[in-house]
């Protein structure tokens, strides 16, 4: 939705011009369904109620200014054990019974930012099985083998434990376009499975909420909601904020967007992958519906599993990429040392560079030479292109789906050149690995046009069924099938690996071409990875400006691998001997370089020969290992955090409780150490801390969760 220059609206004030700002967390009102009261934790004092408190608990007055403990019922009670919990992130809930009926209600608690105590009281739920509902779920869960049998896997379970009418997992883009990507619906239903929907549907300050509170309800969009009294917090004199709230009111805007659809009851799930808002399982209903709050932990508990698989799923394709850029690694290692020109390995033949990325064609820019497969222009065309990719800011990749829009000159390629991603395979201008993707044209799904203005001050009452939601198509003409993830990725490597390979290359011809060693130095020298070239006694002739930039200050530059060892944390001698030797050598060193940590190095020395066996010199390549070892570490961290998880800190619970909770945590657990060997195996080392860590507080959470709802079950 467009933005415009007027001030932050309030809840319930905003426009379709500025609805993107609107404060939802603010919303100083609550659904009916339950009733909100806001406590004093110095003397259990209920200082702000909504205005449904009393009628709604069965209360003989207004309860603002008693204590708890006045409170008819053992709501006192039962929260006190909780008092000293941490309580600012997951809602914990509590069965107790309120008011002259003594009738029974589910209690769910939180702090909200600015303190105090907020309680939210809803009519108590029947229990869930958990063993029945969780176990077959999470199997289901776990034996997804694809991202989409996953999706249809998890839009069929949360129906089948919902009963909505309509179930969709609904998957963001890039862009933050929303998709359609899995549906399970009632047979009479209009379909929306494929349909499209623009980021503006959802503005950011609602997507971060997603992120804060997982599961959100509505019960029926002609609810009317429950003021605040007073309106503001008497603790900090602001609007409170709600949100963590399960009953906090809803936008005007989109109850109205809601009911343009025809749509009476929600459940939306929110799916976190690596700390992220991947997507959302939102399931719709036709009349009103309500889940109770044991319902809605188990639904917040299967969206962390599924969550976790996705993580596993995306990595195992990660990793596929990885092992296809391995094996092209090894064939320009086998074509230079039978032919001496590693440029052949990536031409050999028709698919080994195009299969991986799925491309229809590629083009290798080196050395003014120009190296092609599969349909690409004319050579004049990729040199034009080269010279365009020297003109952008400086990236290790770079890609487009519309060459012709990023690029208007060169809209003549748009048939063989809708799709451009391109890696720089060295330091010098002009060196390009590319590959290409033909125009495909598409007709896109919308659910409404995305494209549609806004006028000023347009009013969501105004939004008609047809306006909004009716499919919208779109042709899409001038632009490729998308790069996805494991496309970049596995570009990046392969444009990694042929550096490499460009450097030991250069590296080598510094040493048997003595007519061009002046600009081979150069080249060198320009290099991002630490190289030292030595001759064959291992005096060392070149040390170029990245391994330069690892020595500490003041520090004297070595002239010979024997002077190596002194900035090594430790004696090294093999690669003395290996020298003397005449011999390759590899090994891990510590750098004492410029940092008060020694930086973990992989060492390859390998002799150069000449023809008849002659030996040249020898060339060292340093590869930092500081982000391997960082994962290495976080991979141990991980095991040894998701394995002692701990028991429920409330109470203790029976033994048919514990079992339940100790065979439910085992599967949970088998998925996280499951998703983190394929993590392991297939992401990006400087990616992969913060990704474990990420599916370890994901378990450490389920967990936490998980024992509360069980405790909370057999405390009924």
């Amino acid at each position: 939705m467009p933005t415009s220059a007027a001030a932050t609206p309030a809840f319930g004030q905003a426009d379709l011009l500025n609805c993107e700002r609107e404060q939802i967390h603010l919303a100083g009102s609550v659904q009916p369904h339950g009733a909100l009261l806001l406590v004093r934790e110095t003397d259990n004092a209920i200082i702000q109620v909504s205005d449904n408190a009393a009628s709604f608990l069965g209360l003989d007055s207004n309860p603002i200014g008693k204590s708890l403990e006045q409170i008819p019922g053992n709501l006192a009670e039962r929260l006190h054990p909780h008092f000293a919990d941490p309580l600012h992130e997951i809602i914990r809930g509590v069965r107790c019974n309120v008011g002259r009926s003594r009738r029974e209600f589910d209690c769910l608690i939180h702090r909200p930012l600015g303190g105090g105590l907020i309680i939210e009281l809803e009519r108590a739920g029947p229990a869930v099985e958990l063993s029945h509902h969780l176990e077959k779920a999470l199997q289901a869960i776990m034996a997804a083998s694809t991202l989409r049998a996953l999706c249809d896997e998890t839009a069929r379970i949360f129906r089948n434990l919902t009963s909505y009418d309509r179930v969709m997992v609904y998957r963001f883009d890039e862009e933050g376009h929303g998709e359609v990507f899995s549906e399970a619906r009632e047979p009479t239903l209009e379909p929306f499975l494929g349909n499209r929907y623009p980021a503006t549907d959802i503005p950011q300050i609602a997507r971060r909420l997603y992120e804060r509170n997982r599961v959100r309800v509505l019960r029926d969009v002609e609810y009317t909601p429950a003021a605040l009294t007073p309106p503001l917090s008497p603790i900090t004199g602001d609007h409170l904020d709600m949100s963590l709230c399960s009953l906090r009111s809803i936008s005007p805007i989109h109850v109205q967007y809601l009911k343009n659809m025809g749509v009476r009851g929600t459940l939306v799930v929110s799916l976190l992958v690596n700390g992220k808002l991947w997507g959302l399982v939102s399931c719709h209903h036709y009349v009103p519906r309500f889940m109770h709050f044991e319902e809605r932990a188990v639904c917040e508990l299967l969206a962390e599993a599924v969550a976790t698989r996705i993580a596993a799923l995306e990595s195992f394709i990660q990793a596929q990429a990885e092992f296809s850029v391995r094996r092209l690694e090894q064939q320009m290692v086998r074509v230079i040392s039978k032919e001496g020109d590693w440029r052949n390995a990536l031409f050999d033949r028709s698919t080994a560079l195009l299969e991986p990325l799925g491309a229809t064609g590629a083009a290798l820019i080196f050395e003014g030479e120009v190296r092609t497969v599969g349909e690409v222009p004319s050579t004049a065309a990729l040199r034009d292109i080269a010279a365009w990719l020297d003109k952008q800011p400086r990236a290790a990749l770079v890609s487009t789906t519309a060459f012709a829009k990023d690029a208007p000159q060169f809209a003549a390629l748009t048939p063989i050149a809708s799709g451009l991603l391109a890696v720089p395979v060295s330091s010098v201008a002009g060196e390009y690995l590319i590959w290409l993707r033909p125009e495909r044209i598409r007709t896109v799904t919308w659910g409404g046009n995305p494209f549609e203005p806004h006028l000023a001050g347009d009013d969501p009452l105004t939004l008609s069924p047809r306006r909004s939601f009716a499919q919208w198509h779109q042709l899409v003409e001038a632009t490729a099938e998308p790069w996805g993830p494991a496309d970049l990725a596995t570009a990046r490597m392969i444009g990694e690996s042929v550096s490499d390979v460009v450097t030991q290359f250069r590296s080598v011809r510094a040493l048997i071409a003595e007519d061009q060693v002046e600009q081979v130095r150069r080249q060198v020298q320009q290099s991002g990875n630490p190289v030292v070239i030595t001759d064959p006694d291992g005096i060392i002739l070149q040390i170029n400006s990245a391994f330069d930039a690892l020595l500490p200050p003041h520090t004297k530059r070595p002239s010979s691998v024997s002077d190596l060892p002194t900035l090594f944390a430790t004696p090294e001698p093999a690669l003395q001997e290996a020298v003397k030797n005449r011999r390759g050598w590899r090994g891990e060193v510590e750098l004492e370089g410029r940092f008060d940590t020694p930086m973990p190095f992989l060492v390859r020395a390998d002799p150069v020969f000449a023809p008849q066996a002659r030996l040249l010199g020898f060339t060292l390549m340093f590869t930092d290992l500081t982000e391997r070892k960082a994962a290495e570490s976080a991979r141990r961290r991980f095991q040894e955090g998701v394995i002692q998880q701990p028991r429920p800190v409330i109470g203790r619970l029976d033994s048919k409780s514990d079992l339940v909770f100790r065979n439910l945590l085992s599967t949970v657990l088998e998925n996280a150490q499951l998703a983190a060997l394929e993590i392991a195996d297939g992401v990006d080392p400087a990616q992969m801390p913060n990704m474990l860590e990420s599916i370890r507080q994901s378990v450490t959470r389920t967990a936490e969760m998980l024992g509360y709802l069980i405790w909370h079950s057999s405390s009924e």
